[in-house]
Order: C-alpha cells, then sequence, then structure tokens
C-alpha cells in the first residue's frame, strides 16, 4: 500500500461524485481535500443540492457554492452546467459572510450558467401538484425549477449569466420566455387555482408571471453579481497549466443522474465523473482521479426504487437506526431519506459510468451497535441471477436483493482515525464492499467533522 503522507503531485486534478442517490456525505470530502487543492469547481445541478459540513463542531449547510469556501485562500467556482438561482445564491453568500467567510473575492461564475427565473419554479411545483391529482407517481422533485432550467437549456431558449449584463437584450428574451410559460402554467397547469408560498406570490398575478417583477429584480441581481462573472473554462485551464490542483465537486448522485440513474425518478443533469469536462469546460485529460463517495448503507430521496430498502420506519429496526442514528433528512428540503443496507450490486453499476479510482465509505459510525449487517452482492430478475444494476426504474423495481449476512460490531467507531483501531468485525465489512464491487477503499469517513477521516490513498497522489 503506497504511503498516505507522501507528498501530493501538483498540477493534479480530482473529481469527486456521489455513487448511490445523493446524500452521501461529499461536502465534507470536498472540504476535506480542498486542503490540498487551490480551486474548486461545481460543474453541475441547482441548488437542489445540499452539502452540509460540520467544522470544530459548527454545522454549515451549502447549495450552490462549493464546499471549499470553507478553506482561506481557496478559490471557488460555479461551471457552465449548473443552472443558478442568482437570488439563492446571493442568500448563500449572506449567510457565510455573517459567519465571517470572504466569499465575493474567492467566488467566479460562468458567464454561461443558465438561469433558474420564477417561472421556472412555478412549473416545477404545478406539475407535480397535477400529478398528484391526477393520482399518478410524482418525481419527487425539490419544486425549486431545476427540470424546467433544463429543459429550457436543451430547448436553447435559455437566458444565461452572460445575459444579465445586456438588459435590452434581457429584457426581449424574458418576454418570449413568460409568453411560452403563462400559456403552459395558466392553460395546461391551472395556475389561476393554485395557491404560491409567500414568496412566488410575489411574482404571480391571475396565475401568471408579471415580467416587471422578475426583470427588476434580475437588473437589481445583475449589478451585484457583475464582478463574480467569469470565462470560468478559460480560468481553469490558465490555473491547471500553472500547476494548480483542481477539485471538481458534483451534486446529486450517481443513481439521479439523467441517463445513467433510475429513470424516470432522476434529475435532469449528467451527475456521472465524465461531466465535469463538460460542466466546466475542460479536457477530459485533465480529470486524473475520480473518488466515488458511497455510504456504508444506503439511502433516498424522493420517489424511485430502492431494492435494498428497509422498514426505516419502524422503531427498533436497523432501518430505523440508520435514519436516527444517521439523522437522515435531506440538506435542501428536509425530507426522511428512506433508508436500506449496502448495495454492491448497485456500486457496480457506478463504478463502471464514473470509472472510478477509489472509494471513500462514510457514516461507517452509523452502523455501530447493530449485531448482524447485510450486504446485496446481487438480484435475481425474472428467473436469472444479475450482479449489477439493471437500468431504468421498471427492471429495477421487479429486481428481489441477494444478501450475505455480516457480523456487526458494538464498539464505537466514531472518530476514528486509522483502519487498524476499527474494530475487526468493521475493517472485515469495509474488505467485503471492497471484494463484491472491485473497487479500493481509499478513505473512510466515521464521523461528519473533517478530520474524523481514515486515509488509506490521498487522491492528490499519483
Amino acid at each position: 500500500m503506497k504511503n498516505p503522507n507522501s507528498a501530493p503531485v501538483a498540477g493534479r486534478n480530482v473529481v469527486v461524485v456521489g455513487t448511490q442517490w445523493g446524500d452521501e456525505g461529499k461536502g465534507k470530502l470536498v472540504d476535506w481535500l480542498t486542503e490540498t487543492a487551490t480551486g474548486v469547481v461545481r460543474f453541475q445541478g441547482g441548488h437542489n443540492a445540499g452539502h452540509t459540513l460540520v467544522i470544530n463542531g459548527v454545522k454549515t449547510a451549502l447549495h450552490l457554492i462549493p464546499s471549499g469556501i470553507m478553506r482561506p485562500g481557496v478559490k471557488c467556482y460555479i461551471g457552465n452546467g449548473v443552472v443558478l438561482s442568482v437570488g439563492k445564491l446571493f442568500e448563500e453568500i449572506a449567510g457565510l459572510e455573517k459567519a465571517g467567510v470572504d466569499v465575493r473575492s474567492r467566488l467566479r461564475v460562468s458567464e454561461g450558467c443558465p438561469l433558474i427565473l420564477p417561472f421556472h419554479a412555478a412549473i416545477d411545483i404545478a406539475r407535480e401538484a397535477a400529478k398528484e391529482k391526477a393520482g399518478t407517481a410524482k418525481i419527487g422533485t425539490t419544486g425549486r425549477g431545476i427540470g424546467p432550467a433544463y429543459e429550457d437549456k436543451i430547448a436553447r431558449r435559455a437566458l444565461r449569466v452572460q445575459d444579465l449584463k445586456h438588459p435590452g437584450r434581457f429584457a426581449t428574451k424574458l418576454r418570449e420566455l413568460l409568453t411560452l410559460h403563462n400559456h403552459v402554467l395558466t392553460t395546461f397547469l391551472g395556475s389561476a387555482e393554485m395557491e404560491w408560498d409567500a414568496k412566488l406570490a410575489t411574482y404571480i398575478r391571475n396565475g401568471e408571471i408579471q415580467f416587471d417583477a422578475v426583470y427588476t429584480e434580475a437588473m437589481a441581481h445583475a449589478e451585484l453579481l457583475k464582478p463574480m462573472i467569469a470565462d470560468v473554462s478559460r480560468e481553469l485551464n490558465q490555473a491547471h497549466a500553472a500547476g494548480a490542483n483542481l477539485l471538481f465537486e458534483g451534486a446529486q448522485g450517481t443513481l439521479l443522474d439523467i441517463d445513467h440513474g433510475t429513470y424516470p425518478f432522476v434529475t435532469s443533469s449528467n451527475c456521472v465523473a465524465g461531466n465535469a469536462a463538460a460542466g466546466a469546460g475542460v479536457g477530459p485529460g485533465m480529470l486524473h482521479y475520480v473518488l466515488g463517495i458511497t455510504k456504508a448503507y444506503c439511502t433516498r430521496v424522493g420517489g424511485g426504487p430502492f431494492p435494498t430498502e428497509l422498514d426505516w420506519e419502524k422503531e427498533n429496526t436497523p432501518g430505523w437506526h440508520m435514519a436516527t442514528v444517521g439523522a437522515e433528512k435531506g440538506t435542501t428540503t428536509g425530507r426522511s431519506r428512506r433508508c436500506g443496507w449496502f448495495d454492491a450490486a448497485l456500486l457496480k453499476r457506478s463504478a463502471q459510468v464514473n470509472g472510478l479510482s477509489g472509494l471513500c465509505i462514510t457514516k461507517l459510525d452509523v452502523l455501530d451497535g447493530l449485531s448482524e449487517l447485510k450486504l446485496c452482492t446481487g438480484y435475481e430478475l425474472d428467473g436469472e441471477t444479475i450482479d449489477i444494476l439493471p437500468m431504468g426504474a421498471d427492471d429495477i423495481a421487479r429486481c428481489t436483493p441477494i444478501y450475505e449476512t455480516l457480523p456487526g460490531w458494538t464498539q464505537s467507531t466514531v472518530g476514528v482515525t486509522q483502519h487498524d483501531k476499527l474494530p475487526p468485525e468493521a475493517q472485515r465489512y469495509l474488505q467485503r464492499i471492497e471484494e463484491t464491487t472491485g473497487v479500493p477503499i481509499h478513505m473512510v469517513s466515521t464521523s461528519p467533522d473533517r478530520d474524523h477521516t481514515i486515509l488509506l490513498h490521498h487522491p492528490y497522489q499519483a
């Protein structure tokens, strides 16, 4: 095994991705790795993401700004693959500045980011309401307008950050978008009869989004944002050429990827490692190592199939233990996360589409006190045994998991920072994860605190 304490390599870039359905604890690991990086890049998603960091016992929740912002002197970039709510960005900036964190001098926002505007959130909410009214399965979106904003991007009609610098152009495009989206809201989604939250209601009259309210706010945001707008692609390539270590931070998780996830119960962007190149404007050759973040068990928020799901609402059961000890509530929405056993077949799919270099297992400490653990090694589907997660929700919903049982442990693993200090049963559990997934474990997290991390191989080493 390589020495985890040897010097990192300059000019090396690492991609951090979630390998399950999100909420794997990426924020802590990005923050931890930023000690070695000089720049952190967010390359997809929107403010539907949520990263919780615990530093010296203080909890900080981030949604748009890269987790590296908590490290003084580190530059943070929001890449073109992110859909941006400028209002939410400034809410986040205000919270960080109140805590004494310097943000504006270190944050760079790509001029290519599509904007999330009030009508995107209205459409998102109205669609889910219409599904519920019709008795059909909701996707389980956050209602933040992420999907509709990506739709505008793909349809080549999106307003982007660069448009904020040109008021006349912005106004023309905004009127065109409102004509389309107000028609959808009123004619197809019954927006005139809906009740809206107080903030969204300020933009709506008779079910229609009002031009003046959106335009006035956008122009006010533009003046504040202009000093941070940048050609992020150019700056990243220049930093790399100068020998900087960059960290690319994904949101959500692989199984929520629009192409490779449990479709249609997915997000609206590509969450996999390959999108770090497209979502930031760098070449694939600049991505040297892919770290997959994986919980020691599985969780999922929202709808969609979940083969190893347990009865996590029943007291004194393993699922309830995971939900309560693990504090399984969504950072962004506060929704309860569904909990289940670790799924190696799922992780094989993630390893395949991400090209994982190594794993970081998080929340190992949550399993403390369980007498036995089950690990899913494959499924039975249509009378056959398969060892990798199928693609698409329909087939996954028909899978019956195949488990092997391992002994649990009673000793506390909270705060352990050396592998050989873990209980033997915990070491064996980690070994079986490696054996069944085929991916080496390079890091283990034993609490939310940034310092409670076992390092077996540093991603910034060659």
